[in-house]
C-alpha cells in the first residue's frame, strides 16, 4: 500500500453523507498515482505523511501479529484492485472504532473496529469508504481549502507533540491525525457510494455497511463518544444508516447479494479478542461496553470470554444489582471451556470485597495455577499468605 491520510478517518465527516441515486457501475477507478513533485502542495502533504508513517512504524500500539495484519491487508487489497501495491496497512491496538487512509497510501485500522465488526463484509465496508476517499484524492482537495501549507505543518507539529503525554496522549495523537481533514458532505457522499461499489465488485454483501452504523447507534446510546472516538460529533448516523441500506438494496436488486464471510472473520479475530475486550474495559464506559458485549453475545454466543468481559463491566458500573449479575455471569462462564483465567481473579476480587475470605482465596489459588507468572501474581500470593484460613 502507499499512504493516504490518517487524516481522513472514517469518522472525519462521514455521518452526514447521503448517497446519490443510481450509483451502481458509475465509478471508474483512476490509474495508480505517481509520487507528486515535492514542491507541489500535494508533494508537501505526502512528505508530511511520510514522516508520520515513520513514526507509526515505531508506535507501541502496533499489532505485532503478521497473520492478522496480512488478513486485513488482503481485504483492503481485494477492494483496492490495481491500487493494492501502493497501499500499506497498519493495525493499531486502540479500543476505539476507526480506520483512516493517507494520500500516500498509508492505512490505519484500529482494534476497536476489529472487535466491533460482525463479519468481514463490515470490515470491508469501512475500508472501502476510506479507499474511496483515497481514489478521489479528497485529502488533497481538503488541503487546498486550508489557508497555507505552513499552517497545516504547524497543526501537525502540535499533534506530534501530544506523543509525549503518555499512553492517553499517544492515542489522542493518532486520533488527531486520523481526523485532521474533515471532509465535506459531498466528499463523504462520494466515498460512501464508491465504497459500496467496491464492496459489491469484491463480492461482499453491501447491506452490511448500514449495519455497521446501526450497531454504533445502539452502542453509543446515551454516551458522549462510546467506542467511536472520531464519530461522536456526527449526529446524522441514523440518516446515513438508512441511506446506505437503501443504496445496498439497489445493488442487490441488480445482481447477487454478496457474502458476509462471518466464520472466516471470527477465525482470524479469535486469538486477539480477549485483549481487545480488556482494552475496551479500560475505557471505563461500562454502559456502552455492556451494550457492545451483549450484542456480541447475541451474534457470537455466550462464550467464556464475553461472559467474563460482561462481569468486569458490571463490577465497574457497580449499581446495586450489578455485583450479583457479575457473579452470575462468572458462574455461567465456569461452564465454558474458553473461560479465561482472569475470570477467576475477578471472582476473587468480588468475594474479597464482600468479606468472603475463603471463597476469595480459593478463586485466587485457581487463578495462580493457570497464571503463575502473571504480573499480579506476587500481590495475590501475598494476600493468600496473609489471610488466615
Amino acid at each position: 500500500m502507499r499512504r493516504r491520510d490518517l487524516i481522513c478517518g472514517v469518522g472525519a465527516g462521514a455521518l452526514a453523507a447521503l448517497l446519490p441515486a443510481g450509483v451502481r457501475g458509475e465509478f471508474v477507478s483512476p490509474p495508480r498515482f505517481e509520487r507528486p513533485d515535492i514542491d507541489s502542495d500535494e508533494g508537501g502533504l505526502w512528505a508530511l505523511m511520510d514522516r508520520e508513517e515513520d513514526r507509526l512504524r515505531q508506535s507501541r500500539f502496533l499489532f505485532g501479529d503478521a497473520t492478522l495484519q496480512r488478513y486485513v491487508a488482503d481485504v483492503a487489497c481485494r477492494l483496492a484492485g490495481e491500487h493494492c501495491p501502493d497501499m500499506r496497512v497498519y493495525l493499531l491496538r486502540t479500543p476505539y472504532f476507526n480506520a483512516s487512509m493517507a494520500p500516500n497510501g498509508m492505512m490505519q485500522v484500529w482494534s476497536g473496529l476489529l472487535l466491533r465488526a460482525a463479519n468481514e463484509a463490515q470490515l470491508a465496508a469501512v475500508l472501502a469508504h476510506e479507499i474511496g476517499h483515497y481514489l478521489r484524492r479528497h485529502s488533497l482537495e481538503r488541503l487546498r481549502d486550508t489557508r497555507s501549507k505552513s499552517a497545516l505543518a504547524q497543526f501537525l507539529g502540535m499533534a506530534f507533540g501530544v506523543a509525549g503525554a503518555g499512553s492517553v496522549g499517544q492515542i489522542a495523537q493518532l486520533g488527531v491525525m486520523a481526523s485532521l481533514f474533515s471532509f465535506s458532505r459531498d466528499n463523504e457522499r462520494e466515498a460512501d457510494a464508491i465504497g459500496l461499489e467496491l464492496m459489491h465488485r469484491a463480492g461482499y454483501d453491501a447491506a452490511e455497511a448500514s449495519k455497521v452504523w446501526a450497531q454504533l447507534i445502539d452502542e453509543n446510546a446515551g454516551e458522549d463518544s462510546g467506542g467511536t472516538l472520531l464519530f461522536a460529533t456526527h449526529p446524522a448516523a441514523d440518516e446515513r444508516r438508512r441511506t446506505l441500506a437503501a443504496a445496498a438494496e439497489q445493488l442487490k436488486s441488480a445482481g447477487s447479494s454478496g457474502e458476509a464471510h462471518t466464520d472466516r472473520y471470527r477465525t482470524h479475530i479469535a486469538p486477539f479478542r480477549l485483549p481487545m475486550l480488556q482494552d475496551e474495559l479500560r475505557r471505563r464506559v461500562p454502559d456502552s461496553s455492556l451494550r457492545l458485549f451483549d450484542r456480541l453475545m447475541t451474534s457470537q454466543g455466550r462464550d467464556g470470554e464475553l461472559l467474563y468481559a460482561r462481569a468486569e463491566a458490571l463490577k465497574a458500573r457497580a449499581r446495586p444489582e450489578d455485583i450479583e449479575q457479575a457473579l452470575a455471569a462468572l458462574t455461567e462462564a465456569d461452564t465454558r471451556s474458553d473461560r479465561p483465567p482472569e475470570a477467576l481473579r475477578l471472582r476473587g476480587q468480588i468475594l474479597r470485597a464482600r468479606g468472603d475470605s475463603d471463597g476469595a482465596r480459593d478463586a485466587y489459588r485457581q487463578y495462580l495455577e493457570l497464571r503463575p507468572t502473571a504480573p499480579d501474581a506476587p500481590m495475590i500470593r501475598s494476600y493468600i499468605e496473609a489471610t488466615p484460613p
